[in-house]
């Protein structure tokens, strides 16, 4: 078969449902969402036998997947730059144990990438369950599918948008319904991350927001530009003082569904 005609699919794991698309050109046609009850972090297990079934009644055998993972699910902290580090080896080992340091030891097993910086700079680590990724690739290849990749949402919103930001200091805030993710650069370096429950009204946002900037004007004196992403706030966009929205472009359907704009954000 040859890789220009394979079918391409998209599905996004949330924190309380599972969305699938199919990709045709730049356009995604919707094939529908599940809900399931949000029972905490665990859920993903729930989250992957509800993909299984929506594989199941729409995808063809030799399909690519990709997978959108809620910050639900992820983690994510930073990684100091440190010189005495000379190894992938030793990069990792020394993520987990910032990622330690940060969450506790961790009672299960965690897949860390880091992101690609110059010597000298910070990094920024997105961490998965281990469990969740096996368990993902071993449905996808029961199904006879290919993984074509699976990150977070922040990555996939981050790279859809990174272009519109303005260089050197910055704060983009991805608001999901019940958790919102802060990445913070400051004169083109990564500075924090954090990933804080909270809803995604303007009221909450409006807080979150304000404490996050309150919080920097006592560490610098350089303006800062905030962005903001709320992929479910569709029929009402957010109205938060000082802030430059981020939408994913119109198109020509009419679904009005979170796990749709998410799954959007894939390239």
């Amino acid at each position: 078969m040859s890789l220009l005609s394979r079918d391409r699919y998209v599905a996004v794991l949330g924190a309380s449902g599972v969305g699938l698309g199919q990709r045709q050109g730049s356009e995604t046609r919707w094939l529908g969402s599940v809900g399931f009850i949000d029972e905490g972090f665990h859920a993903w297990a729930v989250a992957l036998e509800t993909l299984d079934r929506l594989l199941g009644e729409h995808a063809r055998a030799g399909a690519e997947l990709s997978v959108v993972i809620s910050g639900h699910f992820s983690r994510f902290c930073l990684v100091p730059w440190s010189d005495q580090i000379s190894s992938p080896d030793e990069l990792l080992g020394f993520a987990q144990l910032c990622f330690e340091d940060l969450y506790g030891v961790p009672s299960q097993p965690w897949r860390l990438v880091l992101s690609a910086e110059p010597a000298g700079y910070d990094r920024i680590a997105s961490a998965l369950p281990q469990d969740l990724l096996e368990r993902l690739r071993s449905l996808v290849s029961g199904r006879g599918l290919r993984l074509r990749s699976v990150q977070p949402y922040l990555m996939a919103a981050f790279n859809h948008f990174d272009k519109s930001f303005d260089t050197g200091d910055f704060l983009f805030v991805v608001a999901e319904p019940v958790r919102s993710v802060l990445l913070l650069a400051r004169e083109g370096r990564w500075t924090s991350v954090r990933s804080v429950g909270s809803s995604d009204s303007d009221a909450a946002l409006t807080a979150l927001i304000g404490r996050e900037g309150q919080l920097q004007a006592s560490t610098s004196e350089r303006p800062l530009n905030v962005y903001l992403h709320a992929p479910a706030r569709i029929d009402s966009q957010p109205d938060v003082p000082g802030v430059h929205l981020r939408t994913l472009e119109e198109d020509r359907t009419s679904v009005r569904d979170c796990l749709y704009v998410m799954s959007r954000a894939v390239a």
